[in-house]
């Protein structure tokens, strides 16, 4: 590589560092303190750059937001594609999902917090985002093939929507860590890690069972 080379590529890498430095201090600010209640200042301070810089990449707050809120999708898309299920046997790539789901919650809790405040917004920002659809698309598709796959060995049933499998999943993976706080306080059950540990598995089988084929 020439030296005209190097120094050509390496502003596009800082600029690249840059703005994922701004997302994600803003993934943790949105999540913190909600739509409203963030601030550019803080966002800057936590990404080490200045307040102008923030500007200058993503335009304004509204335009932030968007963009941090499409990372947020992108990034458990990414972890997902890194799973490989359409390598895995049917039931052990079900089993794969439920279990990266629940770790994703659990170790990126302002994901949870992003959806939060997303759905107090009444998903005003998410339907604007352009590529939406084909972000989530790449989950769906790898589903599908895996039901049709699960369905043509005789593991699972034929009558299993993608969208509804997903949306269970998520489900059962979601709502005991978004709302650990309320469940411990009217059930008493400690939802610590222990807890939520076995609650996977419970999870995973709940989910097998829905979809084998009767025998």
């Amino acid at each position: 590589m020439s030296d005209k080379t190097k120094v050509e590529k390496a502003p596009k890498r800082d600029a690249e560092r840059t703005r994922q430095a701004i997302l994600q201090a803003a993934l943790v600010e949105y999540s913190e303190h909600g739509f409203s209640g963030a601030r550019i200042d803080r966002i800057a301070k936590n990404a080490r750059i200045s307040k102008p810089m923030i500007y200058d990449y993503f335009g304004d707050k509204d335009a932030l937001y968007a963009a941090a809120l499409r990372e947020a999708y992108v990034q458990i898309r990414e972890g997902e594609s890194e799973l490989h299920l359409d390598e895995l046997p049917p039931e052990t790539a079900i089993r794969s999902l439920v279990q990266f789901t629940m770790a994703h919650f659990r170790e990126k809790p302002w994901f949870i917090s992003m959806l939060n405040t997303e759905n107090l917004r009444g998903g005003k920002t998410v339907r604007e985002i352009q590529d939406a659809n084909e972000i989530q698309s790449q989950l769906l598709v790898k589903l599908s093939d895996l039901l049709k796959r699960g369905a043509a060995d005789g593991t699972f049933r034929k009558d299993v929507d993608p969208v509804g499998l997903y949306i269970h999943i998520a489900s059962l993976c979601y709502f005991p860590v978004s709302n650990a706080h309320t469940l411990r306080a009217v059930f008493g059950p400690p939802i610590d890690d222990a807890w939520l540990d076995q609650h996977v598995e419970e999870a995973s089988e709940m989910v097998i069972r829905f979809l084998k084929a009767e025998a």
